[in-house]
């Protein structure tokens, strides 16, 4: 007889990701769906790798990562934000952010309690709080501007409530919180057992001067969070999975507890490599600027189009309404400009659990001028 297995999924499938980039692949389709550059990460950076292995660092590191590299990192986010953290007690490497926002969850969470996570979501948070028995509370943002309605969010808290999910710059939309979300979030919690869990892995990658909105920046806000950060979003290496979460050290006992029996550690010439880069702050202070420089190149030349834009603030991805050119839902749409014109997106409706269709894709424009000149190209005959 055949084990029979009672999914703690039931409702998930392959990924969008996956769908998409596997049919640009088929379609041999420009992939502007996936959040990945297409242009090459620093050389510097790739050639400590390679001196880091040669000085024989392959070996395990310690299971919270290199101590270097986290006294770095404090002393990074020390100038940014202001904020004074332990290296030993605060910060763990994890194997990507998305990792570390899982263990996060699954540190704290109990059966029954209630996580708030605002939609369009990425779409490892939902699956991510049902699978540690917890219940998402599912709030909309605004469209199409994609604000948090906090007064809807003071009637969705109840006593249930173990957890506030945030993400800024946000994935998919490119918005960011302000400083007045901040403060309705301070009134929200103030006093009470909810936590936090920000999403925060595009902190560099954020526009317009605006300023990036940090759980760090505020000690009664970080004092009950999860910070949740990506290095191959800073360095435009995405394939190396690396990532870190910062937080308080009541809570990080927590998430290490889950973490030395999921991964235990993290990948060692990386971060040698990283320890060692993390000081030239121009690599990361100039990131906002650079994708900037291609997000307005990007809307420039989808001017000339059919398409659109809903201004973006931060992030890899800019969304376009396409209410303009068809009434084909959003998956279906993305499907056929994938197989008839050679471009791949991902629907925004795949961010929502109930497929909420605005007619919106999600565009990734971290990729080479010459890609998205090619894009665009096709894109003007839809």
């Amino acid at each position: 007889m055949t084990p029979f297995i009672k999914s703690k999924l039931p409702n998930v499938g392959t990924t969008i990701f996956t769908v998409m980039s596997s049919l640009a692949l088929e379609n041999k389709a420009i992939n502007l769906g996936q959040g990945f550059p297409d242009y090459p990460m620093s050389a510097e950076l790739i050639a400590l790798v390679g001196q880091a292995m040669n000085n024989g660092h392959n070996q395990y590191v310690h299971m919270n990562g290199l101590p270097l590299l986290r006294q770095r990192l404090a002393d990074k986010i020390n100038g940014l934000y202001d904020a004074q953290i332990d290296p030993e007690t605060s910060i763990t490497i994890t194997p990507g952010g998305t990792y570390a926002i899982y263990t996060a969850l699954t540190g704290v969470l109990q059966p029954g309690d209630e996580v708030i996570v605002f939609e369009p979501a990425y779409d490892s948070y939902i699956p991510n709080v049902e699978i540690n028995g917890a219940i998402p509370v599912l709030i909309q943002l605004t469209y199409p501007e994609y604000k948090i309605n906090w007064d809807l969010v003071k009637q969705r808290v109840s006593p249930k409530t173990r957890m506030i999910m945030l993400n800024t710059p946000h994935n998919p939309t490119g918005s960011v919180l302000s400083a007045d979300d901040i403060e309705q979030l301070r009134h929200i919690v103030k006093d009470t057992r909810i936590f936090i869990l920000c999403d925060e892995v595009y902190e560099h990658l954020i526009f317009d001067g605006l300023k990036h909105e940090s759980m760090l920046r505020y000690p009664e806000l970080f004092e009950r969070s999860f910070v949740c950060f990506s290095f191959g979003k800073v360095y435009h290496c995405t394939g190396w999975k690396l990532g870190y979460c910062v937080a308080p050290a009541n809570l990080m006992k927590e998430f290490r507890k889950v973490h030395q029996f999921n991964c235990f550690t993290c990948n060692s010439p990386f971060q040698f490599a990283l320890a060692e880069f993390l000081p030239k702050q121009e690599n990361y202070l100039q990131l906002g600027f650079f994708l900037q420089q291609k997000r307005d190149y990007f809307d420039s030349l989808m001017a000339q189009t059919k398409f659109r834009v809903i201004p973006s603030y931060g992030s890899y991805f800019q969304l376009y309404s396409y209410a303009a050119i068809s009434d084909e839902t959003e998956r279906d749409f993305a499907i056929r400009l994938t197989k008839e014109y050679g471009v791949a997106t991902i629907p925004v409706s795949a961010f929502y659990k109930n497929g909420q269709d605005n007619k919106v894709l999600r565009f990734c424009f971290s990729k080479k001028e010459s890609t998205l000149l090619e894009a665009v190209n096709r894109l003007m005959k839809v």
